[in-house]
């Protein structure tokens, strides 16, 4: 079987591919753009979207789970004990830690979220902000009072669905007591 006669047995050849394929990019070439200008116009973000991850540093209690549960390491916390004093008379003093430093070096993250899902006291957030880019990569270690500017960015949850059905811990609650057996 000769070159030609295997495109003729295929159904095309070469002018219809060239015609197809002209085709195909006279469409493109009618059609609006729709390059992103970004630096110019700002991208409209869907809601809860990832940007940089904000804290609350008066809710971060120095318990050191998102570090310990961070797979780069990225997550660096110092913190101290201090004396409680009793809240009632003879009660006995109490240690509690108080954070010193939090940092993130955001050149090692990779944005997935395990440091926010297991921080028990929502000291952690996603802010929708992503414009931090730096000229140097020893820029990109954000402190704790840095990562707290972009708390005020964090958008509130989504309002509970009313039709959801309560939580197992709340129905567990509400369910009577039964009574013991005599």
């Amino acid at each position: 079987m000769t070159r030609h006669e295997h495109m003729d047995s295929r159904g095309g050849g070469f002018v219809p591919g060239l015609v197809s394929g002209m085709a195909a990019t006279a469409k493109q070439l009618v059609r609006p753009p729709h390059t992103a200008e970004y630096p110019d116009v700002a991208p409209e973000l869907p809601a809860r979207s990832r940007g940089v991850i904000a804290l609350i540093d008066n809710n971060c209690t120095s318990c050191m789970l998102c570090a310990r549960e961070c797979p780069d390491w990225c997550i660096y916390i110092e913190s101290h004990k201090e004396e409680v004093p009793p809240t009632t008379e003879g009660g006995r003093t109490r240690q509690r830690n108080v954070l010193d430093n939090f940092s993130i070096d955001f050149s090692l993250c990779m944005y997935c979220g395990i440091c926010v899902e297991v921080c028990p006291f929502d000291a952690l957030f996603w802010s929708p902000q992503f414009e931090y880019a730096e000229t140097d990569i020893r820029d990109l270690l954000h402190e704790k009072d840095r990562l707290g500017q972009w708390v005020e960015e964090v958008p509130a949850p989504p309002e509970l669905d009313p039709a959801a059905a309560d939580a197992p811990e709340v129905t567990a609650a509400n369910r009577p007591t039964r009574r013991g057996r005599t």
